[in-house]
């Protein structure tokens, strides 16, 4: 039996203003770019505004309407709300943004250069062969990965090679063709299964009469394993040399590649883009300064033309393409003054954030010293601004600071802390260069263990589990003991 009753629902929805704010937020000084030139593409109402003029712009689009009177179509539209008579906060901060436009170069480095893909192709088309099997190689060569690794079963393209090029061959005459022909190729070492097959490879180019070069193959083809363990006790016992003999080896296989296809462009143009900061960071006479990066702050105007437009179309109330127009004229409008709000609040939340950072941890960019950074995680910089803590994590994202120390990470200045045997508070990152340190200035032939770690923390006041270490070692991509060995 249906029923019918009354339900009272408490809920919160973010307006579209909201959303792309946050959007607008938490994207970094290049994806900020991209987003404006497609805003200012897409909506003609908006355009950058000349600093110089910016004043008379708006003084004069307020004053086309100020005697419309009765003249206007018959909209909820006031082009009063598009005129913006105040600066937006962040301009007439004290710390605005960098004056220097140049200082950042953003635009993208092109570079044409040969694919490795082409350039295996070009040597196999020159080999005796004949072209069915060239054929076959092509396909093999077409399933190298960019660091020219084969790392598909060979069974696999032989299926493939019947589906879907018509070639039937067997698993045999696609292996003899892979390691007869695409192996020989140039870079030596292209089309290995694995390391240590690609190692072998460059290995075997080399004048076998050498001694060293003679163990180096030996070690590859009989003894990777130990090798890569670093268990060179072990080698010396199994070919009874000297610590010396087994240097010189090791000294070999360190000039092999272990990516061959790296020299190459993995497409015919390649785009390399350097990290443009977001913010600017200067130290004067002990004064820490922080300043938006001039390339985030553009002046944005509702457009001069569109102005001139619904100028025209309001004084016509009676055609209806005209009222569609100008509401058409009205969503343009709208959209950009949203836009121009949301710039506004965007660069008001990134210098308030990054001005609570600066405050935070000023001794840090004074000195450049890590082990000055304080513990800090985003709630302290929330309750510093009043924003809350989701807008921190959104302002530190992909961000970058210029500082006198170099470019910074935003999101390394934050961590968590630990007491150490003083019963003082100190960050989590100060530990890690501690560890660092220690583990720089071992004895290399004598690693130290995740406990003498340990042990020699505490003796420096910082009481650590050995998890705990080894869990920041990880961190600091360092690996362990045994393999960070050396002879």
């Amino acid at each position: 039996m249906l029923k019918q009753h009354l339900q009272l629902k408490l809920g919160q929805k973010l307006a579209p203003q909201q959303i792309q704010l946050m959007k607008l937020i938490q994207l970094h000084t290049l994806e900020f770019e991209e987003e404006l030139e497609r805003e200012l593409e897409e909506n003609p109402a908006l355009e950058i505004a000349k600093e110089e003029s910016k004043e008379d712009d708006y003084a004069s689009l307020e004053d086309s309407y100020e005697n419309e009177g009765n003249e206007s179509i018959e909209t909820d539209f006031d082009v009063n709300e598009y005129i913006y008579d105040d600066e937006p906060s962040y301009k007439t901060a004290s710390s605005n943004y960098s004056a220097d436009d140049e200082e950042f170069d953003n635009e993208s480095l092109l570079t044409e250069g040969q694919s490795l893909y082409d350039y295996l192709l070009e040597q196999i088309h020159l080999a005796n062969i004949n072209p069915e099997d060239i054929k076959i190689a092509e396909y093999i060569i077409g399933n190298l990965d960019t660091d020219g690794y084969l790392r598909r079963e060979i069974k696999s393209i032989v299926d493939d090679l019947a589906f879907s090029q018509g070639i039937y061959t067997t698993i045999e005459k696609a292996e003899d063709i892979l390691e007869n022909y695409v192996q020989k190729l140039d870079p030596p070492g292209v089309g290995a299964r694995g390391l240590q097959e690609c190692l072998l490879l460059q290995i075997e180019k080399k004048v076998s009469s050498d001694k060293a070069v003679s163990l180096a193959a030996n070690i590859l083809r009989h003894q990777f394993d130990a090798l890569t363990n670093k268990h060179y006790n072990k080698i010396i016992q199994k070919y009874d040399i000297e610590e010396e003999d087994l240097k010189d080896a090791l000294e070999e296989i360190s000039k092999l590649s272990p990516k061959v296809g790296g020299n190459f462009d993995t497409q015919t143009i390649t785009i390399n883009q350097e990290i443009i900061p977001d913010f600017v960071i200067q130290v004067k006479d002990g004064a820490v300064i922080p300043m938006l990066n001039s390339k985030n702050a553009p002046t944005l105007r509702v457009s001069e033309e569109y102005k001139d437009i619904l100028t025209t179309y309001s004084h016509d109330k009676n055609s209806s393409e005209h009222k569609q127009a100008a509401l058409f004229i009205k969503q343009k409008l709208d959209a950009a003054k949203w836009y121009i709000d949301a710039i506004n609040q965007r660069q008001n939340t990134l210098l308030q954030t990054i001005t609570a950072i600066v405050k935070f941890q000023k001794e840090y960019f004074i000195t450049g010293d890590e082990k000055s950074l304080k513990p800090m995680i985003l709630k302290d910089i929330a309750d510093i601004t009043g924003f809350d803590i989701s807008t921190i994590s959104r302002v530190v994202k992909s961000k970058y600071a210029d500082t006198p120390n170099g470019i910074v990470y935003l999101k390394d200045l934050f961590s968590d802390s630990l007491t150490n045997d003083d019963g003082e508070e100190v960050s989590t990152k100060e530990i890690k260069t501690h560890l660092q340190e220690v583990i720089s200035k071992e004895n290399k032939r004598k690693p130290l263990t995740d406990d003498a770690l340990v042990v020699i923390l505490k003796e420096q006041g910082y009481n650590i589990a050995r998890r705990t270490i080894a869990k920041y070692r990880e961190q600091l991509n360092i690996p362990v003991a045994r393999l960070r060995k050396e002879l």
